[in-house]
């Protein structure tokens, strides 16, 4: 029994390492299909960056207002939690 439970990590290091490698290889392919330079207007400026920049960057902020908005929501939890014990 034991030594099953020292091979679980060891497959679920397997499992992230290669979910890992398929992620790193499906943004290479991103990359190298989206070169092409794109014209984007916000506000009043225009820049021209590659498709795949434009991409990184909407990534980015999607990924921190998704982290802003958890730990939003998780203070709030948190704050109701310990005014319900005092």
């Amino acid at each position: 029994m034991e030594n099953r439970k020292q091979v679980e990590p060891v497959k679920k290091a397997k499992v992230k390492l290669i979910a890992g490698l398929v992620l790193v290889v499906v943004a290479i392919v991103v990359v190298l299909q989206n070169t092409t330079p794109v014209q984007t207007k916000f506000l009043f400026i225009t820049l021209t960056m590659p498709r795949a920049v434009l991409l990184l960057i909407t990534l980015l902020i999607g990924v921190a207002l998704g982290i802003l908005i958890t730990m939003h929501f998780y203070n709030k939890n948190r704050k109701t939690r310990d005014d319900e014990q005092c």
